[in-house]
């Protein structure tokens, strides 16, 4: 049972990306676009790609370890393992269960959740109710992404606007911080948009063919405007909600890591919320959008560049496809 003093805090943190730098010129030589072009659409100047030989579960591992280490915990501390990926390493096993071998961990519940972008803040609400619930102390929580494997390399709609990488945290309950860590997660999703952000070949409803490879239909699919409207207004909303359930405004609010997809995305979210643009946390221009890795790499750039200190109340917002999209509000310890 928990005291009435427990929290949950993030313990420690850590990201990885692949030294693979591709930048927007180098884009424009293989497809119809420009480093301006690029820029000026989404405020990404470069992106990380993975090796061919560096798997989604590898990248993942190499963030864990960084998490773990600042945590100050040994793998054998963790209890429980999430994944949150849409580029897994193989459909079956979860990528989780491969991550679990490597690290070396104990036989502990491992599994992957897939919401797209919105992965890593979904699994921080999904580990908040496991701790809470159950005599847990410890959990990994790891969004990764090889978004290069899934990229239709010939569509500048698309190709240029996503990268590879991992971030993770270690969450943990705490009788020690009264007030602090995570206060709450609000999560939503709406299937009836799924068609404007959606890989449709791969699954039981379209098995690979000839023609399904043929057709392209294996690489991510996005239609561009549809995506933007819907992203500004639900971040926008839960955002809103979240502020309102535990009586906060704009200005009670020190730092904003947003999903990192598109600068006028954030904006946009910047002048609905009334938060200033300066608290908003950006590293898009270097890493472009890494999908479920998006948010923990930037809250572990934030966190390790001082820009997050203790006592800060600290806002996630992500939208992805599903559709889906959740925020959290963290007064950090």
């Amino acid at each position: 049972m928990n005291s009435p003093n427990t929290s949950l805090i993030i313990r420690g943190i850590g990201s990885y990306t692949p030294s693979r730098i591709l930048t927007n010129d180098e884009i424009s030589q293989f497809v119809d676009t420009s480093d301006e072009w690029i820029r000026t659409r989404s405020g990404i100047s470069e992106r990380r790609i993975a090796a061919e030989n560096e798997s989604c579960s590898d990248m993942a591992v190499n963030a864990a370890r960084e998490a773990i280490k600042m945590a100050n915990l040994s793998p054998e501390d963790i209890d429980f393992l999430i994944v949150a990926t849409m580029t897994p390493d193989t459909i079956t096993p979860s990528t989780a269960c491969l991550v679990q071998n490597k690290l070396g961990l104990r036989q502990i519940p491992s599994f992957d959740v897939g919401a797209a972008c919105t992965g890593f803040i979904y699994i921080l609400g999904i580990g908040s109710d496991m701790l809470q619930a159950n005599s847990y102390r410890n959990a990994l929580l790891i969004g990764a992404e090889k978004l290069s494997s899934i990229l239709d390399w010939q569509d500048r709609s698309t190709c240029v606007l996503f990268g590879d990488g991992a971030g993770a945290a270690v969450l943990s309950r705490s009788d020690d911080t009264p007030g602090r860590g995570i206060l709450g997660t609000y999560m939503e999703a709406d299937g009836s948009d799924a068609a404007i952000l959606n890989m449709p070949g791969g699954g039981s409803n379209c098995p690979a063919t000839i023609d399904s490879v043929n057709d392209r239909m294996h690489y991510l699919k996005m239609a561009g405007r549809e995506v933007f409207k819907a992203a500004v207004s639900v971040m926008d909303k839960s955002a809103r909600e979240i502020l309102e359930k535990f009586n906060l405004t704009a200005d009670d609010i020190s730092c904003v890591i947003p999903h990192q997809a598109n600068l006028r995305i954030i904006d946009l979210l910047s002048t609905r919320l009334g938060i200033s643009k300066d608290k908003f946390f950006v590293n898009l221009d270097r890493y472009g959008n890494t999908s479920a890795a998006s948010v923990p790499l930037a809250l572990d750039e934030a966190v390790r560049s001082g820009r997050i200190k203790s006592g800060d109340y600290v806002l996630l917002m992500a939208f992805g496809a599903g559709l889906t999209w959740a925020t959290s509000l963290i007064k950090w310890q």
